[in-house]
């Protein structure tokens, strides 16, 4: 008997999705900018719910093992990024889990203190003319990260449901009226005034039709390895110290290479990717301790659960930030970053680049703001994305508060408000 093929469509019977929640503030994605945005949000009044598919917050900064802040300067000495970021770093440094250079030292040409931060993984690029410089960088450890985000979250007020798929938003005359939501307790939906999009992928402003690029990028898995002798580290290696002594860290697979390009929206490519990534993990891990003095008797202790991916989704929004706006100075400036891999450079960044074109009650924070490739490369770091996440926040409240829109809202209260907060703007 010749089997029938599958069909096409499968009819569902019509059904009404319950709404579980009414919130100010929806935050979608629990990653650092989604938390920041989610902590700023509630500090300034707004009821937050916060949603987040694995089981921890701080996304790639965590879960992906990019446990490198980098790099809170302009790359001249000044410091360029403040707010819930600096604020984290301080609260990881009482519990002794972050290692980063003093304020005296930023900017410093000495090569004993870049080999010394090397070893940590807190200098990177070209060097400056007349050399790297000491960079205001910081390593600190994941589980702590989440620790503190935690109470944060906790002090805030702010309510978060983990293991929560965020489906589809539900748009009705240019506005986010709900977002489905699919869990372990089925599917819902979550009403709410203002949606923030921090899910590092766009899937809520794609969901929503707003424009965007797409790019492919290489995945990576990061990696940390115990009895590692610590001479080994000097040897400057693609490995680094971690905070806390004992392991130290593989960034971006080691010397290892996964040679192709995925689509980080395509779950098949997703899933390939991870168990080629794994095998890749263990193969380095085997070729350090076979050729690397001081890895003898190093065993795997902590393999990212995220892949390592940079770059997905970029929305089109009302500005798209491009390489000329270098040091270019914006009225509407919400947040500021230097760029990791160069010196003495600054992208401030407009407000408009968290807005969609169409949308009225929708913001975008992290990765996957409105700028393009060459931006991206500065903007995709943890600390941008903690600042964009932490004015997105407080502009989700402050429009609540006032009545207005998101397109709407006064930027010069926005920018007054961040500053109080302690956000770098100038």
């Amino acid at each position: 008997m010749t089997a029938e093929p599958p069909p096409r469509f499968v009819d569902l019977p019509n059904s009404l999705v319950p709404v579980t929640s009414a919130v100010d503030v929806l935050i979608v994605g629990g990653g650092s900018a989604g938390f920041s945005a989610a902590v700023a949000a509630a500090r300034n009044g707004a009821e937050v719910l916060l949603l987040e598919r694995f089981s921890y917050i701080g996304g790639l900064a965590t879960g992906g093992l990019i446990i490198l802040l980098l790099t809170m300067d302009d790359g001249a000495g000044r410091q360029a990024v403040g707010g819930l970021c600096q604020e984290i770093v301080g609260r990881m440094e009482r519990r002794n889990a972050v290692h980063y250079p003093p304020r005296e030292q930023w900017n410093d040409p000495d090569s004993k203190l870049i080999d010394h931060y090397s070893q940590w993984g807190l200098v990177w690029g070209s060097p400056a003319p007349g050399g790297h410089r000491v960079r205001y960088s910081v390593a600190f450890d994941a589980h702590e990260f989440i620790y503190a985000a935690d109470q944060m979250l906790k002090e805030a007020g702010v309510r978060v449901l983990y293991q929560t798929w965020a489906c589809e938003p539900v748009v009705d005359n240019g506005s986010v009226k709900a977002i489905v939501i699919q869990n372990k307790a089925g599917r819902q939906a979550i009403a709410t005034k203002v949606v923030i999009d921090a899910t590092g992928d766009g899937d809520i402003f794609a969901g929503a039709g707003e424009s965007f690029e797409l790019e492919r990028v290489h995945p990576w898995l990061w990696f940390e390895m115990a009895n590692v002798e610590a001479a080994a580290v000097p040897r400057r290696g693609l490995f680094f110290h971690t905070p806390g002594g004992g392991r130290v860290l593989v960034p971006w697979g080691g010397e290892a290479r996964v040679n192709r390009k995925i689509d980080a929206t395509d779950p098949a490519e997703v899933s390939a990717a991870l168990t080629d990534g794994r095998d890749m993990v263990m193969n380095e891990a085997g070729r350090l301790r076979s050729t690397v003095p001081g890895f003898e008797n190093a065993t795997v202790s902590l393999m990212a659960d995220q892949l390592g991916i940079t770059e997905s989704r970029r929305l089109q929004g009302d500005y798209v930030m491009t390489r000329e706006d270098l040091d270019r100075r914006f009225d509407d400036v919400i947040a500021r970053t230097g760029h990791w891999t160069k010196y003495d450079c600054v992208y401030n960044i407009p407000y408009r680049s968290l807005l969609p074109r169409s949308l009225d009650n929708l913001l975008v924070a992290g990765r996957c703001i409105s700028v393009d490739h060459r931006v991206h490369h500065a903007t995709k770091e943890i600390p941008p994305c903690m600042a964009t996440g932490q004015a997105a926040g407080t502009a989700a409240a402050l429009a609540i508060q006032s009545g207005d829109s998101v397109k709407e809202l006064d930027v010069a209260v926005l920018q007054k408000q961040l500053r109080a907060q302690g956000a770098i703007l100038d």
